[in-house]
């Protein structure tokens, strides 16, 4: 602010009311001002900025890792932002999956919490947090009661597993997510009500717990295809799970979908370039991004507000991962 005022021929208290948009300054000063403040390429500080209005107009991402479903959250999180003012950070810890996992949501939060952000979006947590900004949880751990938005997984989960007894599966594996979230929790409550459906017995062998991070479902899926008695399709809890599936089935020489069908959960954009292309359960990541901004700005700004759980729709996406059983395909 010295310099702006020393450039302009100004004082810095006057520089301060241009800045904090006070009155008592004339329009031309407003503008002159203004001006040398672009030329210069000043910025004022977030945590001035925020100890002194008790808001920076910055939203925070908080995300454990930065893959397929979290970049196509950011995009309709950009989107919902666009023209509202707030800008945006997007914090992500590169040793997540380190020895100090646990709790990185709750770290994340505390550092942009109040100083750095005005409310943060919270992409699948692990736990449950606290916070004193607004903060709105993507795919919230299991009974959590902060402002939440998921897709509607136990739907999703259900006309899936239905796709593939439709086709004629009987030996149905299933790879699941990490057990703390709901949307793990949804996804396998619909694998056992579809097969209730149809009247097929769960059986507890072709169940295999996962952790929704794609490496994990290697041995898993290899312990599911190396059995004497091995499922004719699989159904994973998630795209990037999924398609480790793909590749295990192609290493043990079983052919897609003629010896195993598969589908996972998301609608990466991964799925549909995969060979053969990948029958999963669109859950519009992107509209879950728009919502949970959507969200977020009414909270901060204290706009009247509707339900603080939205809960989005879901579509089956069939593609050529998933046959009936035996099928020959040229």
């Amino acid at each position: 602010m010295s310099d702006v005022a020393r450039v302009a021929g100004v004082s810095t208290a006057t520089v301060s009311r241009v800045v904090n948009g006070h009155y008592g300054v004339s329009a031309s000063t407003v503008a002159h001002v203004r001006a040398t403040i672009e030329e210069l390429g000043y910025e004022s500080s977030l945590v001035a900025t925020s100890l002194r209005r008790s808001r920076t107009n910055v939203l925070g991402l908080v995300a454990h890792s930065f893959e397929s479903y979290t970049a196509e959250v950011l995009k309709g999180v950009m989107k919902a932002l666009k023209g509202s003012g707030y800008d945006l950070i997007i914090y992500v810890n590169s040793d997540v999956y380190g020895t100090d996992a646990d709790g990185w949501e709750q770290r994340h939060l505390n550092r942009l919490s109040g100083t750095l952000t005005d409310g943060c979006i919270l992409v699948t947590p692990w736990s449950t947090v606290h916070s004193s900004t607004p903060v709105v949880a993507i795919d919230p751990v299991k009974d959590s009661t902060i402002p939440s938005v998921t897709a509607d997984n136990l739907t999703g989960a259900t006309a899936a597993v239905g796709h593939l007894i439709g086709l004629g599966h009987r030996r149905i594996g299933f790879i699941a997510g990490r057990s703390s979230l709901q949307a793990a929790s949804s996804r396998e409550e619909g694998y056992h009500r579809a097969l209730a459906r149809a009247g097929i017995a769960v059986d507890p062998g072709l169940v295999r717990r996962g952790d929704f991070q794609p490496d994990t479902a290697v041995p898993l899926a290899r312990a599911l295809l190396d059995s004497p008695d091995r499922p004719t399709a699989i159904f994973a809890a998630s795209d990037g799970m999924a398609l480790k599936v793909l590749d295990v089935a192609r290493e043990l020489g079983l052919s897609v979908p003629d010896d195993l069908s598969i589908v996972g959960f998301d609608n990466v954009p991964e799925s549909a370039l995969a060979q053969p292309a990948l029958t999963t359960v669109d859950q519009s990541m992107y509209q879950l991004g728009y919502e949970a901004a959507r969200l977020l700005t009414a909270l901060v700004t204290g706009a009247p507000e509707g339900a603080h759980q939205v809960l989005l729709p879901v579509k089956l996406v069939v593609r050529g991962s998933t046959a009936p059983p035996g099928t020959t395909h040229l």
